[in-house]
């Protein structure tokens, strides 16, 4: 099992930049893969980018070259840059740890992130 603590999301304004950040603790974290997925209201939680231990990444059309998802293993931390945001970005982001071998998975607390002017 792992323990995953997320960065405070935040308002930003439309085309700004914000970087959230999930920790883990409790276990290996090389052995996860990671990923960010986000929930609007009245929406289900969808995938945003994900990034295997191995650093092959995945992102949904709707952010592609606007996000980067990226990890350091040293740190037991994955990252995502958020940049041109967008109103339709506004969503609670929460991170997921799936263990490679056992298919276990555990989410963060989810953070707020909200773009409007």
């Amino acid at each position: 099992q792992v323990q995953l603590v997320e960065s405070a999301g935040g308002l930003v304004q439309p085309g700004g930049s914000l970087r959230l950040s999930c920790t883990a603790s409790g276990s290996a974290f090389s052995r996860y893969d990671m990923g960010w997925y986000r929930q609007a209201p009245g929406k289900q939680r969808d995938l945003v980018a994900s990034i295997t231990r191995s650093g092959i990444t995945n992102y949904a059309d709707s952010v592609k070259g606007r996000f980067t998802i990226s990890r350091d293993n040293t740190k037991n931390t994955v990252y995502l840059q958020m940049n041109s945001l967008k109103p339709e970005d506004t969503a609670v982001y929460y991170c997921k740890a799936t263990h490679v071998i056992i298919g276990r998975f555990d989410w963060g607390q989810g953070t707020q992130v909200t773009v409007s002017s």
